[in-house]
C-alpha cells in the first residue's frame, strides 16, 4: 500500500467518523455521557481532517492560486467553529479567557480572508462566484459578530451554550459540505454535475440557518436576567 493510498483511507476514514459522530452527538440528550463522548471523538476527527487538509491545500495553491486560497479560507473558518465549539466547553465560566489571543487572532483571519474572498468572487474569477461571494459573508459577519461579543461580558450566563451551538452549526456545515461535494459524488457518480455541485455547497447553509432558529428557541429561550444566572451548567464540560 502506498503513502498516497494510506492517506486517502485514513482520510476517508475520518470523514465517516466525523459525519457519524456529528449526528450521534446532535441526536443525543445533551449532557449525556454519549453526547460528550460522540462530541470529543467528533472535535478530534475534524482536528485530523483539517490538518491533511493543510499540505493538500498548499499543494492545491501551487497549481490554482483562486482554488487553493478558496480551500485555505474554508481551512480559517472551520478551524474557528472547531476551536470554538470546544473553548466555549472549557471555558464556560471564564469569558475572558475564551476571548483571548486566539479567539481574537480567529477574529482577524476571518475578516481578512473573507474580504480577500470576497474580492476574488466579485472581481477574479468567472467560476463558483456565486458560492465565492455566498462563503465569504461567513467569515466577514462571523468576524463583526466575535468583535461584538469580545468588547463585553454578556449578561446572559448562556452564553458558552449559545457559542457551542452556533460553532456547531458550522462544524455541520463543514461536514455536509465534504461529504456532498467530495464522498457522495464518488459514490453515486450521477450527482456530479455543476447545479447538483451548486446545491451540495449552498444547502448546507440554509438548513444551518433554519436549525439555528430552531435550536436557539428550544435551547435558549428569552428569559429574565435572573433565571439564567446557572445557565453556564448546561454547556457539558
Amino acid at each position: 500500500m502506498t503513502l498516497h493510498t494510506l492517506s486517502y483511507f485514513v482520510h476517508v476514514g475520518l470523514g465517516i467518523l466525523a459525519l457519524a459522530t456529528f449526528w450521534t452527538s446532535g441526536l443525543s440528550r445533551k449532557g449525556s455521557p454519549i453526547h460528550r463522548l460522540s462530541g470529543k471523538a467528533y472535535l478530534l476527527a475534524m482536528t485530523g481532517l483539517l490538518l491533511a487538509a493543510v499540505p493538500l491545500t498548499a499543494t492545491l495553491a501551487a497549481r490554482n492560486p483562486v482554488a487553493g486560497g478558496f480551500l485555505a479560507y474554508l481551512i480559517i473558518i472551520t478551524v474557528t467553529s472547531v476551536w470554538t465549539s470546544w473553548r466555549a466547553v472549557k471555558d464556560k465560566r471564564d469569558w475572558a479567557r475564551f476571548t483571548g489571543p486566539v479567539y481574537r487572532a480567529l477574529m482577524a483571519a476571518n475578516l481578512l480572508s473573507g474580504l480577500a474572498i470576497a474580492y476574488v468572487g466579485l472581481f477574479v474569477t468567472n467560476q463558483m462566484q456565486v458560492i465565492f461571494v455566498a462563503f465569504s459573508s461567513i467569515g466577514i459577519i462571523g468576524a463583526v459578530n466575535m468583535w461584538r461579543f469580545s468588547r463585553r461580558e454578556p449578561e446572559d450566563a448562556r452564553w458558552p451554550l449559545r457559542q457551542h451551538l452556533g460553532a456547531m452549526l458550522g462544524n455541520g456545515i463543514a461536514t455536509h459540505i465534504a461529504f456532498l461535494t467530495i464522498g457522495l459524488p464518488k459514490v453515486l457518480p450521477f450527482l456530479a454535475g455543476s447545479s447538483l455541485l451548486n446545491l451540495a455547497w449552498l444547502a448546507p447553509l440554509v438548513v444551518a440557518s433554519l436549525a439555528g432558529v430552531y435550536l436557539t428557541r428550544k435551547y435558549l429561550p428569552k428569559r429574565r436576567a435572573a433565571a439564567v444566572a446557572a445557565a453556564p451548567d448546561a454547556v457539558a464540560g
